[in-house]
């Protein structure tokens, strides 16, 4: 059988208005930052895409009065029916901008457009829609009589999902009356400065929403203000521990969403294409750039050759390439350093014994990209087994019992995610109540909804973003 060719259809770059430069927003303007510029780069072929003016520590002071004085006048004494509307005329604005915000993401972060336009920025938009809806409806969220909001939130977000993991973390502040200093990632800051732009356009008031682009120190100097009512992190647990240490002993609130080493397990009698769909899905959407990648895959030991040889096979289908082009499944890799660590923990895959297979796919010859990789044959003391490697590798364990899995499962420090593949409800649900994950999917993987919380326990951190109860890490909740 003869496999499908596709014709090139690149999305054109032109949609995204990209500008030469961008700067930080403060106050409700664009301001020159104090920070030593930065230039971000498109991952897939190297070129520099824009110069991004960065902040200093007291530009992310001017963010944080700014945003004190907004929420003492203005956003805090707001009645929530008003506040809805603004977060609304957001929500509507992202929807309108939508093939421009995507073509933007897609260039300054490597995953392929389709992605971007059919899940980060409609999930995006989402958020906000869903968050408006509760601004005037607090009192009924069954958090307690009269929940207050705390003031300002320091946010950082990391770079693999950047204009979702925004909306994740300002739409539920704003609509429990809060008011941001948002730190973007270094390498994807773009984005969060066009969503800048739709706070103008869409009259939020000045101070509301501030969003500083810079290094880690900036990030810290938002976290560490002593002005900052509360801090929401998602990131590294190494730097979520920092945070954690550096809060300790303060009044801030703090939730963390950190990483993840999730088990994607698969009983024999799982329908297996379906399976196979959502073990690709799950580790190589994103180019694994997901906290809660399926990245450890326990198949059950009487199919596990049978669901291997199926899964290669589909793997080999996979288009990588030019991120812009609608057909590709698997875009660039973030950045230089994100694709030597990806490299340094398959080569100690290799050592260790494991069976490294690599699909056949051509890799472009700019730009930072990995094939999707499979490892059999893997020990649970492997590096590849403990370690979030956050790329497109997946590392195989059998299993042969439900108890032997679970505590395959649980074999991690981290708690972000899991999946189960059974056709039994039953065994579902047992196997739910004993996995130690803040997400467990049944039958399928990575699907998500602003109205379910989303976290993680151990070292996958805690609080939960989305959902009713994604509410109360912004709000004073009396008993």
């Amino acid at each position: 059988m003869s496999q499908w060719e596709y014709a090139p259809a690149p999305e054109s770059r032109d949609i995204a208005n990209l500008k030469p430069t961008y700067r930080p927003f403060i106050g409700g303007e664009f301001v020159d930052g104090s920070g030593e510029p930065l230039q971000t780069i498109n991952p897939a072929t190297e070129e520099v895409l824009a110069e991004v003016g960065t902040a200093s520590v007291s530009d992310v002071d001017n963010a944080v009065k700014a945003a004190r004085k907004a929420y003492d006048r203005v956003w805090g004494p707001m009645p929530g029916t008003e506040r809805a509307k603004y977060i609304f005329r957001i929500a509507r604005l992202i929807q309108e901008r939508a093939r421009e915000l995507a073509v933007l993401e897609t260039l300054d972060n490597g995953k392929p457009i389709k992605e971007s336009r059919d899940t980060d920025i409609p999930t995006a938009a989402a958020h906000f829609f869903y968050h408006a809806g509760w601004a005037d409806k607090l009192e009924y969220a069954g958090l307690g009589p009269q929940p207050r909001p705390l003031g300002v939130a320091g946010q950082v977000i990391p770079w693999n999902f950047p204009l979702l993991m925004l909306a994740w973390k300002v739409a539920p502040a704003l609509a429990t009356g809060n008011t941001v200093v948002l730190k973007p990632a270094e390498t994807t800051p773009l984005t969060a400065l066009v969503f800048a732009e739709i706070c103008q356009q869409a009259d939020l008031p000045p101070g509301v929403v501030n969003i500083v682009p810079g290094a880690g120190d900036i990030g810290a100097a938002v976290v560490e203000h002593p002005d900052v009512d509360k801090v929401a992190f998602t990131g590294s647990t190494a730097v979520g521990k920092h945070i954690q240490r550096t809060l300790a002993g303060t009044r801030k609130r703090l939730t963390l969403e950190l990483g993840g080493k999730a088990a994607n397990i698969v009983f024999d009698d799982a329908p297996l294409d379906q399976a196979v769909e959502g073990i690709v899905n799950g580790i190589f959407f994103n180019q694994g750039h997901v906290c809660c990648a399926g990245s450890r895959l326990l198949v059950q030991e009487s199919i596990a050759e049978e669901l291997l040889d199926k899964l290669r096979a589909r793997i080999s289908t996979l288009r990588l390439g030019d991120p812009l082009d609608k057909n590709t499944d698997i875009g660039a890799i973030n950045s230089a350093e994100q694709l030597a660590k990806i490299e340094d923990l398959v080569a100690s895959g290799e050592r260790d014994g494991a069976q490294r297979w690599s699909s056949p796919c051509t890799l472009p010859d700019k730009g930072f990209f990995f094939a999707p990789t499979v490892f059999s044959n893997v020990e649970q003391s492997m590096r590849i087994a403990r370690e979030e490697i956050f790329g497109p590798v997946l590392s195989v364990l059998t299993f042969r019992t439900p108890d032997e899995a679970v505590a395959k499962a649980n074999n991690t420090p981290y708690g972000l995610s899991a999946g189960v593949w059974t056709e039994k409800g039953s065994r579902i649900l047992w196997m739910a109540n004993r996995l130690r994950a803040g997400v467990v999917w049944a039958n399928t993987f990575n699907r998500f909804d602003p109205t379910a919380p989303f976290g993680g326990y151990k070292e996958s951190g805690f609080g939960r973003e989305g959902g009713r109860t994604g509410l109360e890490a912004y709000l004073h909740v009396q008993g």
